[in-house]
């Protein structure tokens, strides 16, 4: 059986899987209203990763 010989600390990290988004004020109160609508007083982490992939999804729409 062949063994990887490399160190781990010798390989490249992996891809990162998007470019961080920064969220704008409209973004914001995008997952405030989101947040409020399932009954939370502030937005959590699910929120504002939802209105990120809706930015990056218009994003790409305007690049294409």
């Amino acid at each position: 059986m062949a063994r990887n010989t490399t160190k781990p600390w010798d390989n490249k990290h992996p891809p990162q899987p998007g470019a961080k988004v920064h969220l704008n004020a409209a973004q914001i109160e995008q997952a405030r209203e989101r947040a409020e609508a399932a009954g939370r007083r502030y937005p959590n982490l699910v929120d504002n990763m939802y209105v990120a992939a809706q930015a990056r999804k218009q994003a790409a729409r305007k690049l294409a």
